[in-house]
């Protein structure tokens, strides 16, 4: 009983950390895009986004693996399903350059 306990747990902060890491890279990348037309410096600007989030999310999931397969593909999951939920909430961008809401 108490084993199950702790791998529902485990799993729990795997999926929240998925969901997290979710929200930080691709929040990350929707903000570099929204200032990226306005910097002085494009170039560095999404070099260094891309590079600052890339190894905060490769950390967090490094960290989840320690735990164990369950967990490291729970928060796969959970990035994946965070950056579906995002895409559709923000919407993609046609080449028009608006979002459309008519959906």
């Amino acid at each position: 009983m108490e084993m199950r306990m702790i791998e529902f747990l485990t799993i729990a902060f795997s999926l929240v950390l998925g969901i997290g890491l979710g929200i930080f890279y691709f929040g990350g990348l929707w903000l570099t895009i929204r200032h990226l037309f306005s910097s002085k410096n494009p170039g560095t600007l999404i070099l260094a986004s891309f590079l600052g989030r890339s190894m905060a999310c490769l950390f967090g999931f490094y960290l989840v693996a320690g735990i164990g397969l369950k967990g490291f593909a729970a928060s796969l999951i959970s990035f994946t399903l965070t950056k579906i939920v995002l895409t559709h909430r923000w919407g993609i961008l046609p080449t028009g350059g608006e979002i459309d809401d008519r959906n």
